[in-house]
């Protein structure tokens, strides 16, 4: 007859709440850079958004042009 051996579960981690706030705020900021298109900032603003993220934009393979 075969034993069964007990398999280990890992414990539970309680995660802090400020993690998931910087989870959060780190995706927002993502997601309103590689959608920046002039919509939530100035012409020149967006200028500098759009060119100092540029390289980092077509590494992440966003169409920028």
């Amino acid at each position: 007859m075969a034993e069964s051996a007990a398999v280990p579960t890992p414990a539970p981690v309680a995660v802090p709440l400020w993690a998931w706030a910087l989870v959060a705020f780190a995706l927002v900021t993502l997601y309103l850079l590689l959608q920046e298109n002039g919509t939530l900032l100035t012409a020149a603003q967006a200028t500098w958004v759009h060119e100092v993220t540029h390289d980092a934009r077509h590494a992440l393979g966003v169409p920028c042009h």
